[in-house]
């Protein structure tokens, strides 16, 4: 009778209750993954941005579609081409991710460094998840951000007139899409681990994420720049993502797809190193 009820057990049980066996009576020990705890952290952080969506979400929209009218409308961009390409439809999908990597740094970076103010970043530390599931949790919650302001901004997009905003290649949209946000999700990670205060995480913005999305090809191909400035920008990072997030609905390119890919994930792979060894020695955190 134990037998069968031991198998049953084994047969019937989660994949949450099989991540935890009792090694002695009442004393539980997490294997592998702690998945119900990595999956509640993330969750908080989605409805952290989500109570207050209008400012999350919907006004980082309506800010990104201002560019678009100003440089269609009120600039008369409206008759120009880029690259073979309606200036309108050239600029809309770096508008997009543009929007979404800068909501993306700033989720992240707002995590950690509000626990350090309000003194809540033991909620943070305490609880019996890895190093590596809270850094998956946190830089999840702000990849859900960015596509969230993202799918808002191409929506408005959309129904604008004048403007063509449909996918080409879905591949090439959401590799960018989602990879580009990661990559600024562990910026926003290091930030809010190295920020003592507003100011700081305020002074990465606008010093150096919103430059290097501004100067990154949003509004122009670098084929006009000069060669010196064609090589400043192929050493920024942003230029990779915009470049390869656009080939995705105009089917042009100013850059080889293929190495910008591979770019972009060697980023990651570097930004998720070493924000895993920074969170694991307790840098500004435990000290």
């Amino acid at each position: 009778m134990n037998d069968q009820s031991q198998n049953g057990d084994s047969v019937a049980a989660s994949p949450a209750q099989r991540s935890m066996i009792r090694v002695e009576p009442g004393v539980p020990v997490i294997r592998n993954v702690n998945w119900p705890g990595t999956r509640a952290l993330y969750l908080k952080e989605v409805r952290r941005f989500m109570k207050v969506q209008l400012q999350t979400i919907w006004a980082p929209s309506v800010t990104t579609l201002l560019f678009l009218v100003i440089f269609t409308v009120a600039l008369g961009g409206g008759s120009r081409t880029v690259m073979g390409v309606a200036f309108a439809d050239f600029i809309a999908p770096g508008l997009i991710v543009m929007g979404m990597l800068q909501n993306s740094f700033a989720n992240s970076s707002f995590s950690l460094l509000v626990g350090k103010i309000q003194g809540t970043l033991i909620d943070y530390l305490m609880p019996p998840i890895s190093t590596g599931e809270m850094l998956f949790a946190l830089v999840a919650a702000s990849v859900t951000r960015a596509i969230a302001v993202g799918f808002a901004v191409w929506l408005a997009m959309a129904l604008w007139p004048g403007v063509t905003v449909t996918p080409h290649h879905y591949w090439a949209i959401a590799w960018f899409g989602i990879m580009g946000s990661a990559f600024l999700a562990f910026l926003g990670v290091l930030t809010s681990i190295w920020a003592e205060k507003f100011d700081h995480a305020a002074a990465v913005t606008n010093f150096v994420i919103a430059p290097l999305s501004l100067l990154s090809g949003t509004f122009y191909s670098i084929d006009r720049l000069s060669p010196t400035f064609q090589a400043i920008s192929h050493a920024n990072p942003f230029f990779y993502i915009i470049s390869g997030f656009r080939y995705g609905f105009v089917a042009v390119q100013d850059t080889d797809i293929a190495i910008g890919a591979i770019v972009i994930l060697l980023l990651n792979i570097l930004a998720a190193v070493v924000c895993y060894a920074v969170l694991r020695n307790g840098w500004k955190l435990k000290n």
